[in-house]
């Protein structure tokens, strides 16, 4: 699959949720660029393993790209603090593309004003925050609401990246 992703990071990603859906994607046949505050800056995860951003937020186009994958952990909060960021999330929906976010990612999602009325889902503990922001929460593995794919934690990332794979397939 000719696809090029892009994965937003920050520093206390989920390590399994950032580098399980990137592997699989380059499994896939998937170009995956990681996007930061800075371009070479280098990030760790809550365990520790590194990634190192291919470039900033201000130099992502979004044109050049097919879908987003936001990771869990503590990452999201600094995430959507970043207005660039915001706007890469809503630039991508708006233009239909599948958007990834697994455990807290939704946070970003709720920031970007995006989830009015989708069914998702999240980690339990921000329930609460997504059916505030207006989605519809289910308790399940992986969920997918039209260009949106969401998963609970890391024992689901197999569903979820099948239903992401399925969703970024279908847009040929």
């Amino acid at each position: 699959m000719n696809k090029r992703i892009l994965a937003l990071v920050s520093d206390d990603f989920e390590d399994l949720e950032l580098w399980y859906p990137i592997l699989r994607l380059r499994e896939e046949g998937c170009t995956v660029i990681t996007a930061g505050e800075k371009k070479g800056q280098l990030f760790h995860g809550k365990y520790g393993v590194p990634c190192t951003s291919d470039l900033s937020f201000l130099d992502v186009k979004t044109e050049e790209f097919d879908g987003l994958l936001v990771p869990g952990g503590w990452a999201p909060d600094r995430l959507r603090r970043f207005p660039e960021v915001l706007e890469i999330v809503r630039r991508m929906n708006e233009d239909g593309k599948v958007i990834g976010e697994i455990c807290h990612a939704g946070w970003v999602l709720i920031s970007a004003g995006i989830l009015k009325g989708r069914k998702v889902t999240s980690t339990p503990g921000i329930r609460d925050d997504m059916e505030n922001a207006g989605a519809h929460w289910l308790d399940t593995a992986s969920v997918v609401d039209g260009n949106v794919v969401s998963a609970r934690r890391p024992p689901d990332l197999p569903e979820y990246m099948k239903d992401y794979i399925a969703v970024l397939s279908a847009q040929e």
